[in-house]
């Protein structure tokens, strides 16, 4: 599974994987694909370079990257606790009497939410980067478009190339005028922010709209025949992320979380705003139920949704409250019904992809050769 971009960036498959866990992301290279590191989740530098240390020494001199979720604008003194000033009481009231009727105890006295979205202000994204820049990462991925001309400037300064993520040929033009390296077109079907285009006519159009940028394919994607029509359609490489979630190398800290990923299938996803105020394709739960109500008090923007709810999420989350308990995934959870390790997925992809080159070749006459 080779094309330019992969050659370019020398690794054996054209698979890039997205991952908040360093033993997912260090894996994925070492299988021969490119392991890609979520930054979104760590508030404090020193933790990063903890993660970063550890994926340098596990990943045998192989590839990878980081992802960060920063805005292309800059905004000027505005600091996490204004931030929260800005969230109604209201809103705080809805929270407390929805996990109040679930019955979700308190964190312990002093301690501190766990799940926090911070890295989604862009001090904080500048303070990742920081970080990340003292290591040999290859590719600095946006989750959120293009990332600020300082930071794309900054990055190719050091040789690392810039991808951002599109769900729309629109987007994808904003993107490549930016200076962007690789564009990720991020189909509806996609875990996570995403999207109203399916990846079927997203791909070929974000291909045809950036051409010669490489384009990776993303959302929906979790076999090998898949990744055989991705590049069909042009793509240069896969962008995946939510099969790695059932991973044994995974850390969801949860045994009742990744048993809910295992039982679902590809109808049990609900793109919402419920978690960052931005819509992302998620398991659907009565938690994204009691947000996406007629009588609910509707989301937030992004990021006072996230400030809003990090606490209860934490709740939800240590406490395993499972009808309330979800996790960003795209539809293809429901081909996710085992753990396996990251080197059998990728076998399964591997093998998955030789039968439909195989089976294409057939069907133009060109079997044997």
């Amino acid at each position: 599974m080779q094309t330019e971009l992969s050659n370019q960036l020398g690794v054996e498959h054209a698979v890039f994987g997205f991952t908040p866990f360093p033993a997912v992301a260090a894996a994925i290279s070492r299988a021969g694909g490119f392991g890609v590191l979520g930054a979104v989740r760590y508030t404090a530098p020193d933790d990063l370079k903890r993660d970063l240390d550890w994926i340098e020494a596990h990943v045998d001199g192989k590839p990878y990257g980081l992802d960060v979720v920063m805005p292309a604008k800059k905004v000027e003194g505005v600091t996490e606790a204004d931030v929260e000033a800005m969230i109604p009481a209201a809103h705080r009231q809805f929270v407390q009497e929805t996990l109040a009727k679930y019955g979700v105890p308190e964190l312990a006295e002093g301690e501190a939410s766990g799940w926090r979205i911070t890295g989604w202000m862009e001090q904080v994204a500048r303070g990742q980067l920081d970080v990340a820049f003292d290591y040999p990462i290859r590719l600095l991925a946006n989750a959120l478009g293009s990332p600020p001309a300082d930071i794309v400037a900054r990055a190719h300064e050091q040789g690392v190339l810039v991808a951002a993520l599109a769900g729309s040929a629109r987007h994808a033009r904003k993107h490549q005028e930016g200076g962007i390296d690789i564009v990720v077109a991020q189909g509806y079907e996609a875990g996570g922010h995403t999207g109203e285009i399916a990846s079927m006519v997203l791909t070929p159009e974000v291909v045809e709209a950036v051409d010669p940028l490489p384009v990776l394919a993303a959302g929906g994607i979790g076999s090998g025949q898949q990744i055989a029509a991705a590049l069909a359609l042009g793509a240069q490489g896969v962008w995946l992320g939510s099969v790695w979630l059932t991973t044994a190398e995974a850390d969801l800290h949860s045994s009742a979380l990744t048993r809910k990923l295992l039982a679902a299938d590809s109808g049990d996803t609900v793109r919402s705003r419920a978690l960052t105020g931005k819509p992302a394709r998620q398991l659907r739960t009565e938690w994204t139920d009691a947000w996406d109500a007629a009588d609910g008090p509707g989301t937030l923007p992004m990021p006072l949704q996230g400030l809003l709810v990090a606490e209860a999420v934490s709740r939800i989350q240590k406490y395993e409250i499972d009808p309330l308990l979800g996790t960003p995934v795209g539809q293809i959870v429901g081909r996710m019904n085992d753990v396996r390790s990251v080197q059998a997925v990728f076998d399964d992809l591997t093998r998955g992809f030789e039968r439909a080159v195989d089976r294409v070749n057939r069907i133009a006459g060109r079997s044997g050769t």
